[in-house]
């Protein structure tokens, strides 16, 4: 790329409010050739099958991960019938293809200058890319990874709730997530008031802080996201302290909720880390 994904306003706005508050910006790359409907059937056939989740899109808000329907057909089939199927699906680790691998090192190289002073070095970059149907929903959720999802095609309601709110999500919601649990989360309809909604349409993106939960809904037009996204050692310390909360609640115990940016939470995490290794060790199975 020649230019960066992120102008100097928009990298200025987002050196704002790094890491724990969401914020619309603008990038430059809604046109990028390696994000067209055809280039992704390709990258689809060239990545590992297991690398790629589908499903239908007719969902709720809150829904059950064993109760979700698959659409029957093919990979390629439900990306070019798209418009049509009423389908979901997500391409998963795109730097596993050398060009994706450096389309997602661009877009994240501008940012790198705000992103590492504030929470260290990036580790583990990952690209995703979304081809949902119109009117798909994506139910609501959280991920462990830094985030910014950048709208190339179509348009969504990106329903995004603080990332630490007991009346969201209870530490033992974390907890059971960090152990291994699925991704979607319980939904109440008293928690809609807690969110914000952000129409994204193509050349926007948002900063989905680490573990923000969020809920998508399409909008008449079939749309392609990239989700650009990476780790960084607090986020990795995070997730192994609501581990070790985890255990510990397993036993009977009421360990003290993990603490946000900037606390290193570095004992709960050593302890957690030396937990799993005897684990492994030891063939202990939870």
């Amino acid at each position: 790329m020649i230019n960066p994904a992120f102008d100097a306003e928009n990298r200025a706005l987002f050196t704002a409010i790094y890491p724990d508050l969401p914020i619309k910006l603008r990038h430059s790359i809604a046109d990028h050739q390696l994000l067209s409907l055809e280039s992704l059937i390709d990258l689809s056939q060239r990545l590992n099958p297991a690398d790629v989740e589908y499903n239908v899109a007719d969902l709720p808000i809150g829904v059950d991960p064993d109760l979700i329907k698959q659409n029957g057909l093919s990979i390629p089939d439900t990306i070019r019938s798209i418009e049509d199927n009423g389908s979901w699906m997500v391409i998963k680790f795109v730097e596993n293809d050398p060009a994706y691998k450096k389309l997602l090192a661009d877009v994240l190289d501008s940012l790198r200058p705000t992103i590492e002073p504030a929470t260290g070095k990036m580790l583990t970059l990952q690209g995703f890319i979304f081809i949902s149907s119109p009117g798909a929903v994506t139910p609501f959720h959280m991920d462990p990874e830094h985030n910014i999802l950048l709208q190339i095609r179509g348009e969504k309601d990106f329903t995004i709730f603080p990332a630490v709110d007991p009346d969201v999500l209870s530490d033992a919601e974390h907890e059971r997530y960090h152990l291994g649990g699925h991704r979607n989360l319980p939904w109440r309809d008293a928690m809609a008031a807690k969110g914000t909604t952000h129409r994204l349409t193509p050349g926007d993106a948002l900063h989905v802080p680490v573990k923000a939960p969020h809920w998508i809904k399409n909008g008449p037009e079939v749309s392609i996201s990239f989700s650009v996204t990476w780790r960084s050692l607090w986020s990795y310390r995070e997730a192994d302290a609501r581990g070790l909360n985890g255990l510990m609640r397993q036993i009977g115990l009421s360990p003290r909720g993990t603490r946000r940016f900037p606390h290193q939470n570095l004992a709960k995490s050593v302890a957690y880390r030396a937990i799993r290794k005897a684990q492994s060790v030891f063939g202990v199975v939870r």
